[in-house]
């Protein structure tokens, strides 16, 4: 009796352990965590932007309105990329890349400068950032060559060409404009692509070297010390608080004011035009203040629910394509979250990242749900998935007709 008793509760917590550890998980991680952080980026971008348009003399919608609508813009962009067959993305990759790659030359020589970086191109009333484009474009395109090559990237050759030197072409042309924040990101979206696709380990170290030194190049012997400035505030024993460290330190002021609940939506200090770029780069530290540490919890909880899904895609799918896709593309949107919110408590030099799905602006926000529509296309194609899925739009669907009946003889 002892024995039974005892096996019954573990026979009882692996079958729902088993609910929660199926085919459709990853799907529904994704899903789950894209609309959230979304929902979240909204609100946000409302209470954090109202009291700059004010004082602007705009409505206090301003900048709600516009992030508004290019989340509804990116909703039909993400439901496609949902549909789209693997096959097609595969075709995809090559024409997106040499487009990334043309829209990159044109900002280089018709770009428009802002906040220091040439990284906007600007076609009549449409503004956007090719960088953007140019992450997703990369993923796919690596995800193609790499996955073709699967079996014959353990030879230096093979996983060089041509993987490598397209990833350079794009981290060039990005970094000729400026942006160190969007090139660190594609540093990131590169290894993650090439660590899962396998290539061997004392190329991956090659390239890390390669990194330090172009980065030493970038930061260093640059003209403009301001990047090097950044990194002596950030590590630095002394620090302008009227300059330098001003953004950093107006941060921690608002995460150290909003304690564990938060003092209130809406009632943040430092969005007071104290805190700049509080509705894009610095959102994390204007949610920390009104939301308090189980708002940002819940935020890094949702990046790690997407790095949970995608990690699952990696282990489950079995299209080397769809692997080395997916690690590319769960590199860059939770590494870039990672590096906005190191930035944002300190961890790291500022350097112009924004929060994915969270911080204002039209481009990154677009892509990101285009990306996202990706993986969870993916996530439809898993083992059994598309299945599982097929079976509980038939149940809906009975459930539905069954309710519809049940009104019908009220009637």
């Amino acid at each position: 009796m002892a024995t039974t008793s005892s096996a019954g509760p573990a026979r009882g917590e692996r079958e729902w352990l088993g609910q929660w550890n199926n085919a459709v998980t990853s799907y529904f991680l994704l899903v789950g965590a894209t609309g959230l952080l979304t929902v979240i980026g909204l609100v946000m971008v409302l209470s954090s932007s109202a009291v700059t348009s004010i004082a602007d003399g705009d409505s206090p919608y301003r900048d709600f309105v516009t992030q508004a609508q290019y989340a509804l813009m990116g909703l039909p962009v993400m439901f496609a990329a949902t549909r789209v067959p693997i096959r097609w993305y595969k075709r995809l990759a090559l024409p997106a890349l040499l487009a990334a790659v043309v829209l990159l030359l044109l900002v280089i020589f018709l770009g428009e400068i802002r906040n220091g970086q040439q990284n906007w191109l600007v076609l009549g009333p449409v503004s956007f950032q090719p960088s953007e484009l140019a992450k997703l474009a990369l993923a796919l395109w690596l995800g193609t060559v790499l996955g073709r090559k699967h079996a014959l990237l353990g030879t230096w050759s093979h996983a060089i060409m041509p993987a490598v030197p397209g990833a350079v072409v794009v981290l060039g042309l990005v970094l000729a404009g400026g942006d160190l924040g969007t090139a660190i990101v594609i540093g990131l979206l590169v290894a993650g692509a090439f660590v899962v696709a396998g290539v061997p380990a004392g190329l991956l170290a090659l390239g890390a070297v390669v990194a330090v030194a172009v980065g030493y190049v970038f930061v260093v012997l640059q003209e403009s010390q301001d990047r090097l400035q950044r990194i002596l505030a950030t590590y630095g024993a002394d620090c302008d608080v009227t300059s330098e460290c001003y953004q950093s330190l107006h941060g921690l002021f608002g995460l150290g004011t909003g304690g564990l609940w938060g003092v209130g939506l809406g009632a943040s200090r430092e969005k007071w035009s104290y805190l700049p770029e509080a509705h894009n780069d610095f959102i994390f530290a204007v949610i920390g203040e009104e939301l308090g540490l189980l708002g940002t919890l819940l935020v890094l909880g949702l990046f790690a629910v997407l790095g949970l899904a995608t990690s699952r895609i990696v282990r489950r799918h079995p299209d080397p394509f769809v692997k080395v896709t997916t690690a590319a593309v769960a590199c860059w949107i939770v590494g870039q979250g990672l590096v906005n919110i190191g930035v944002v408590i300190g961890l790291l030099p500022v350097i112009g990242v924004p929060l994915p799905l969270v911080s204002a602006g039209g481009s990154a926000l677009i892509t990101t749900m285009g990306a996202l529509g990706m993986l969870i296309s993916f996530a439809r194609t898993e083992p059994g998935a598309s299945e599982a899925l097929a079976a509980r739009g038939s149940v809906i669907r009975r459930s539905l007709a069954v309710l519809g009946t049940a009104t019908r003889r009220k009637r």
